[in-house]
């Protein structure tokens, strides 16, 4: 066995050692009230977590599972429990992240007022959701498209609730009003993933007038 083998040997035995000490310390000690759910749960949004913080900045290319699972303080095991791979539990992450904003923007379809007023009260919501947490908006308006092509289809479908959200406001009940929908909805993203990917957070919410008054002329559709 030569040195460079040992030595890589005892480093990775000291990682393993020091992931089960974070583990043990994660969950309380001695008898505790948790559920095998509830540990379960907790161990999983740790992960996320920690995908989430070492990917905003590492990037995805360069964030190893032993990464995420030295972060949230799991064994190599309790990782692949629940997640097949780096890319399942990046998935997961953009699922989490997409329902979250789905059903803060249902409240807003939810609201009275005319087409341009619902409208705004949706973006407001989208634009201040990313500019309030612009690390998790880089991890998936950026580094989504390094996890692969099927997490790049993933998000598609997942922002289908979205462009349906649009065709509600708008009233659009024909296939040109619902492409114009679409039109608008991936305006929206693109401008947004532009300022998200200079860093520009002021740059992001001053979208928001600019995008009203884009809606305002051009897409107050007919049915």
């Amino acid at each position: 066995m030569t040195k460079h083998t040992t030595a890589a040997k005892a480093t990775t035995q000291a990682t393993e050692q020091a992931t089960e000490q974070a583990t043990k310390q994660a969950l309380p000690r001695g008898r505790h009230k948790l559920s095998r759910e509830e540990v379960t749960g907790a161990q999983r949004e740790r992960m996320l977590h920690a995908m989430a913080e070492a990917m905003a900045e590492r990037g995805y290319v360069a964030t190893p599972v032993a990464e995420i699972i030295r972060r949230a303080g799991v064994s190599r095991e309790t990782f692949y429990q629940q997640f097949a791979s780096k890319q399942d539990c990046f998935l997961a992450g953009l699922e989490q992240a997409m329902d979250g904003l789905r059903a803060a923007m249902s409240e807003a379809l939810s609201g009275d007022g005319g087409p341009i007023e619902r409208f705004e009260r949706l973006l407001g919501i989208y634009l201040d959701a990313l500019a309030g947490d612009p690390a998790t908006a880089r991890l998936f308006l950026i580094e989504v498209y390094a996890a692969g092509p099927d997490v790049a289809r993933r998000r598609a479908e997942l922002q289908e609730p979205f462009l349906d959200g649009l065709v509600s406001v708008f009233g659009a009940r024909t296939e040109r009003g619902r492409f114009a929908c679409q039109a608008l909805l991936a305006a929206i993203v693109a401008l947004a993933t532009n300022a998200i990917a200079a860093g520009n957070v002021d740059a992001l919410r001053a979208l928001r007038a600019p995008l009203v008054d884009l809606a305002r002329a051009g897409l107050q559709l007919a049915p």
